[in-house]
């Protein structure tokens, strides 16, 4: 979660909403990614799907089923949905998202019959400092 953290406060600094994820295979790091929809005029380029693609290159292959996923905040709908169809292992992320989330809340998409693949999922990893570095991010915008 650290290198996830760290992508995060990387894109704050650009700017983003400060979303950090890294993927990894047997305890090391493939990919880390941040949020990048406004720097890449891409409203799909959050920090999962831009750290899917990037492990899926690297491993030359579409399926990421021994994979796990870090991610600071909880995966929204589109990001979940994209973590099922990438069969990512196990998912790991820091601060709930009870407006935009997907796992815990929302959608629950990972719930839903017609999901799929379901990750096991651990929420909580971090979350005290990723929820830190979302608040003081949209405070200094307000």
């Amino acid at each position: 979660m650290a290198s996830a953290l760290a992508a995060a406060r990387e894109a704050a600094l650009e700017g983003e909403v400060p979303v950090g994820a890294a993927i990894t295979l047997e305890g090391q790091i493939v990919a880390v990614a941040a949020n990048a929809p406004r720097r890449l005029h891409d409203p799909t380029a959050h920090a999962e799907m831009q750290v899917i693609r990037a492990a899926a290159r690297l491993l030359a292959r579409d399926r990421l089923e021994d994979c796990d996923l870090w991610v600071t905040l909880e995966p929204c709908a589109m990001c979940a949905g994209a973590i099922a169809h990438a069969r990512i292992r196990r998912l790991y992320y820091g601060a709930s998202d009870p407006k935009g989330g997907a796992v815990e809340y929302g959608p629950r998409f990972f719930s839903q019959p017609t999901c799929h693949h379901r990750p096991d999922v651990y929420g909580g990893i971090g979350a005290r400092e990723a929820g830190d570095l979302l608040r003081d991010f949209f405070a200094a915008r307000r």
